[in-house]
């Protein structure tokens, strides 16, 4: 059985650490922003690095990523991309990525930046799996940096098409903060309601809100929603201009959370 170990780094980033068979000690590493903390990781768990594997470009995905790699002379996998020049093997839709006794598909997940990719595991035993990256997180999605609204809104609604019981390892902790503006939305949306309880009590006590899952990101995240007749009503009544397309209405709730 495998098994997926959280290396919290910075002050919200999840490094995620994949083990696909518990009997061995080989792993692989997803977004490492920082070297050190995977690497005491590693040897406080016994545990051997065997790939590299990166979702975009941002500082605090990719960081750690050289470094590891020379010394334990790894590959880098991850986007065709020129702001990625550490990557040594390049992945894009439809690729499949050998795990171990796991296989990794990838997903071009463009929006948050233009060259977003994630990684899609289907156990035959369990939940699907999908590391994200920035793409969506629990209660919300990424911002917009060099990519589109359009491009996220159809990279999200990718992800909606994968199986409810699709476990999704985001790259932050930004859950209790979306789920306040989800509460803005959406103030009367009980299953929301009660994910804000149960989400506050983990963080209180320690505990990692991720990963979540799709059915219930379907339920309280508002940027999975905006086909809804309540969050429409929400977002048309902080625009001026009359909005009509379910993509319209997502870009201008984009904007309004960037300014929440």
């Amino acid at each position: 059985m495998f098994q997926v170990h959280q290396i919290p780094a910075f002050k919200d980033n999840y490094f995620w650490l994949i083990q696909p068979n518990a009997q061995s000690v080989d792993t692989y590493i997803v977004d490492p922003g920082a070297s050190k903390p995977v690497n005491n990781y590693l040897q406080a768990n016994n545990l051997r690095l065997k790939g590299i594997l990166l979702t975009h470009h941002h500082h605090d995905h990719i960081d750690g990523a050289v470094a590891l790699s020379e010394k334990y002379h790894l590959p880098i996998h991850g986007p065709n991309s020129n702001r990625i020049p550490q990557v040594t093997h390049f992945l894009e839709e439809g690729d499949y990525l050998n795990l171990g006794v796991l296989t990794a598909k990838v997903l071009t997940l463009p929006g948050h930046t233009l060259d977003h990719i994630a990684y899609l595991i289907e156990p035959a035993d369990s939940a699907p799996m999908l590391f994200s990256g920035d793409t969506i997180f629990a209660a919300g999605c990424g911002r917009l940096f060099d990519g589109t609204a359009e491009l996220l809104y159809a990279s999200l609604q990718k992800i909606t098409a994968l199986p409810d019981n699709t476990l999704i390892y985001a790259a932050h902790e930004y859950t209790l903060s979306n789920i306040n503006f989800a509460l803005d939305v959406e103030p009367e949306n009980k299953d929301l309601l009660a994910r804000c309880i149960t989400e506050t009590r983990k963080r209180e006590a320690g505990i990692a809100t991720l990963p979540t899952h799709l059915a219930l990101e379907k339920q309280t995240n508002p940027f999975l929603r905006c086909h809804l007749k309540a969050v429409q009503t929400y977002i048309q009544q902080k625009v001026t201009t009359p909005l009509s397309s379910d993509v319209e209405f997502f870009a201008s709730l984009r904007l309004i959370k960037d300014s929440f």
